[in-house]
């Protein structure tokens, strides 16, 4: 029993030196979701303000400007930051505070599912009639559209709009942040290794 544990003990510490394959995949997975977040704030700012401050139909949130600038520069520079591996562990932290407004501001109120789902065992209360509606919207597209065609590629589904993504997107970046960007695959290795030889 003692051999195997030390086999397999000795198994993880070789697998710790790989950790940063799963770094580097957890970056490139990231960038283009910040990417194209930012990139599609960046390119109709002034609504992404309006919405920022407006407490009637937007989040009501102070200095909507200045927040959907910091929000939208995060986003495209963390993008960047994150392919290059580059102050991985400096650019988690707005990336973080990011995800907390989203999660507090924007998805808190629709429960946990990004998608309506009334198998999840997080289905929102309402989820009987969110599924009702579906099944109208799929009644009337197979009644008055090309229904196999619409679907020939994925099924309808209707957005709840939850926290779940941006929970996940939120604890990626913690790893990141407790991790840094890993060996060999990023600048911020490479850096360390010169600031040490000095």
């Amino acid at each position: 029993m003692m051999l195997l544990i030390n086999r397999i003990s000795s198994w993880t510490d070789q697998l710790d030196k790989l950790d940063f394959v799963a770094l580097f995949a957890l970056r490139l997975y990231l960038a283009p979701v910040f990417w194209f977040a930012g990139m599609n704030k960046l390119q109709d700012i002034d609504n992404v303000a309006a919405w920022f401050g407006n407490s009637d139909w937007g989040l009501g949130l102070p200095f909507p400007e200045l927040l959907a600038w910091l929000a939208t520069l995060t986003e495209v520079g963390a993008a960047v930051l994150l392919v290059a591996g580059l102050a991985v562990r400096w650019v988690s932290i707005p990336l973080i505070v990011t995800m907390l407004v989203a999660i507090f501001a924007v998805h808190w109120p629709n429960g946990w599912q990004a998608v309506a789902d009334p198998n999840s065992p997080f289905a929102s209360q309402d989820i009987n009639e969110v599924t009702h509606r579906l099944n109208m919207a799929r009644q009337l597209l197979q009644e008055h559209g090309n229904y196999d065609w619409l679907t020939a590629r994925g099924s309808f589904v209707i957005s709840n709009n939850g926290i779940e993504w941006a929970v996940t997107y939120l604890l990626m970046c913690l790893v990141l942040l407790f991790k840094g960007a890993g060996s060999y695959l990023s600048v911020d290795f490479y850096i360390k290794n010169w600031l040490t030889k000095r």
